[in-house]
């Protein structure tokens, strides 16, 4: 049984500007979404985009699994009046529905979990033609005559007695190839419903709603972290092993330096057990070869989306994120600083990685930074 998951793009969007490539928590927002995907049950994920700088970033970025693809759509389909199963019936009628379940993903849901995505599947195993997430929300509504409509308001319930409604969240739907078909919609006639947290109820659609998603998805992130012991270390470079300045020549990047107390700080923390890899969103030969000298065999160079290359590796070598320390030094960095078990910040780091990583060092990036934090790594570790 074939399933694909389905994310529709626009270029425009007029509430929040280019909205779907802004980096929400350090990563284009499309991405929070995609990558839950690329680790669910779905076989295949398209990417369906008018926009070509997406994808562009798709096939470079995601070269380390074949499940995602990007396909460009019509411009008919990427207007403002457009609906989401014009989309959807594009795409579909492209590859003839060559697949046995559709599972439609909203970018604008980035709470969503793969999960979710994998509960919404389940259900289609069933007797159900559709399934769809819904937020239990204990809101009392009314219409615009001032009537309740699912509260009695002379017999006001306790929040705790109060079974409150469903609400659709549209962050996931799935439907099976024959109800697409007959219905044209993103859903059947038999639909099932998967709940997930009241959280996941905001969609970003202003800046406001920006604002409090991005928060919500930091805390989400910390709040998961656990304490383990340090088997891994992931280290940017530029602003990390380097002061986050570059020499140019007219032939390009000239220079890059290093400081050679780091070089031993990390020799010595592998002779203790510990793993490095380095991971840079820079495409560097300079990087390659301090890597080479340095005897780091995992490097990974032009890496955008850290978060979804470290969670392919953590399934890949089935390993734990609370296993792995952290240290970075700028936005793109943010996911990763808010969600392993140790989190490191050189001094000179950004303010907002700073006031999120759980040890910022005495020393700056390119100045000692990584063999402070090698030590710290080392002095954890004695208790386990």
């Amino acid at each position: 049984m074939k399933k694909i998951g389905f994310i529709p793009l626009r270029k425009g969007s007029k509430g929040i500007p280019y909205k779907n490539k802004r980096k929400m928590v350090g990563r284009p927002l499309f991405t929070w979404v995609l990558g839950e995907a690329v680790f669910s049950e779905l076989d295949e994920v398209i990417v369906f985009t008018d926009d070509q700088e997406i994808i562009d970033f798709i096939g470079k970025e995601y070269q380390w699994t074949k499940k995602v693809k990007a396909q460009l759509r019509s411009d008919e389909s990427a207007n403002d009046t457009a609906s989401t199963e014009l989309a959807m019936l594009e795409y579909c009628e492209s590859v003839n529905y060559n697949f046995d379940v559709f599972c439609l993903l909203q970018a604008t849901s980035p709470f969503t979990k793969r999960e979710d995505i994998n509960a919404c599947l389940e259900k289609l195993a069933g007797d159900y033609d559709s399934a769809l997430t819904v937020v239990n929300t204990h809101r009392f509504l009314w219409n615009d005559k001032g009537e309740a409509l699912n509260y009695n308001p002379h017999k006001r319930p306790r929040r705790q007695d109060f079974e409150g409604v469903l609400v659709e969240n549209g962050a996931v739907y799935t439907t099976t190839k024959e109800a697409l078909k007959k219905y044209k919609n993103r859903i059947g006639v038999k639909t099932a419903i998967v709940k997930m947290p009241e959280d996941s109820l905001l969609e970003v659609d202003t800046e406001t709603d920006w604002v409090a998603v991005e928060h919500l998805l930091i805390e989400r992130q910390k709040r998961a972290k656990k304490a383990l012991e340090i088997t891994h270390l992931v280290l940017d470079v530029d602003g990390v092993f380097t002061d986050g300045t570059i020499t140019y020549t007219k032939d390009g990047e000239h220079t890059k330096s290093f400081d050679m107390r780091d070089g031993m700080g990390l020799e010595i923390l592998r002779q203790f057990g510990v793993k490095v890899l380095v991971m840079t969103s820079e495409n560097s030969e300079l990087v390659a070869k301090r890597m080479e000298k340095l005897k780091i065999a995992n490097v990974y160079l032009g890496v955008k989306d850290k978060y979804s290359l470290l969670q392919n590796i953590l399934k890949e070598e089935n390993l734990l994120i609370n296993n792995f320390a952290y240290l970075g030094d700028d936005v793109n960095d943010l996911t990763n600083i808010c969600s392993v078990g140790w989190s490191l910040a050189p001094n000179n780091a950004t303010t907002i990685v700073k006031q999120h990583a759980d040890v910022v060092l005495s020393q700056s990036s390119g100045a000692g930074a990584i063999r402070e934090a090698c030590q710290f790594i080392m002095n954890y570790n004695k208790r386990f």
